[in-house]
């Protein structure tokens, strides 16, 4: 059998877009001959991921893993949501978000990671669903979550599955508190999360450069109402607690009771547990955020889709 050498499987992998493994198992059966290669993973249906490559992908799943102390979210999108209801793609969103939970989260580490009984990595594998479910699929982003006591606690909004949807949050708390209680808590916590969008847990972890931002559209929109300097200022820090209650977790309301401020429900809580309680972290994914969707016509996908 030829030497198979790692230049000619990544020159067959660049012609075609098929996944490594099967790059090396396309040269080993033809002998390392590259254009039979090529010719035998299109056999396969392994070729076509090369052309789907460039398509927009903006649909698709939020997968998320919960266990205990940690979990984990990843996004994979598709081109439309008709291929995101396809059973083999949702049966991918999950495996890969338990992928997630044991990588930590950590985007590059997951394609790397073996995926469960295939014998590919999972970037190669996502390369071979190309081929079977024929759009194109990208793994977009990933996180995690974790505490050394207490839950991390998830949930996802319009499920289409088992922790699969639209939108995904992760919340770790810190406690003593029993797992149970305080998962149920953290649950809640996570469905206020998905509702209002915060951007930080507290007013200290808000990003100084949005602060600083705000602070000097308040300080211009305060100066034009011709008050004087003190004055300006107070109305300047009024209206900076107003922002910090629309973007900061615990000064916010709480969406469950439209009254009470996070910040007490926390405190309430722990009282009721019998331990404190800390928000440690959140995480939430939208799908298709900042993907800058396709806004081509019908008649011109179709004919996209004739010259291709």
């Amino acid at each position: 059998m030829a030497e198979i050498s790692a230049t000619l499987v990544k020159e067959l992998r660049e012609k075609t877009g098929a996944g490594m493994m099967d790059c090396k198992k396309a040269l080993a059966e033809t002998a390392g001959d590259l254009e039979q290669a090529v010719d035998w993973l299109r056999k396969k249906g392994l070729a076509a991921a090369a052309k789907k490559s460039g398509r927009v992908a903006a649909e698709g799943l939020i997968g998320a893993k919960v266990e205990g102390k940690a979990g984990a979210l990843v996004e994979i999108n598709t081109e439309t949501d008709f291929a995101a209801r396809n059973d083999q793609f949702q049966e991918l969103a999950r495996t890969i978000a338990s992928v997630s939970l044991a990588q930590g989260g950590d985007l590059e580490r997951i394609k790397a990671a073996p995926y469960p009984g295939t014998g590919r990595n999972v970037a190669d594998e996502i390369t071979n669903a190309v081929a079977r479910i024929g759009e194109n699929l990208v793994l977009r982003r990933a996180a995690g979550l974790s505490v050394k006591q207490g839950v991390v606690a998830g949930y996802v909004h319009n499920a289409i599955g088992p922790w699969l949807g639209k939108i995904g949050v992760l919340v770790a708390l810190e406690s003593s508190a029993d797992p149970a209680k305080l998962e149920e808590f953290g649950r809640q916590i996570a469905m206020h999360v998905a509702a209002a969008r915060p951007d930080a847990v507290t007013t200290a972890d808000v990003d100084p450069v949005a602060v600083a931002r705000e602070r000097a559209v308040l300080t211009e929109q305060s100066q034009a109402s011709g008050k004087p300097p003190e004055i300006v200022a107070k109305m300047v820090e009024g209206r900076l607690r107003k922002y910090y209650q629309d973007v900061v977790l615990l000064e916010q309301t709480w969406v469950i009771d439209g009254e009470s401020k996070v910040s007490a429900v926390v405190e309430q809580t722990a009282k009721t547990l019998g331990a404190p309680i800390a928000i440690k972290g959140f995480v939430r994914f939208a799908l298709g955020e900042g993907v800058e969707k396709s806004t081509a016509s019908f008649a011109e996908e179709v004919a996209a889709q004739l010259h291709r």
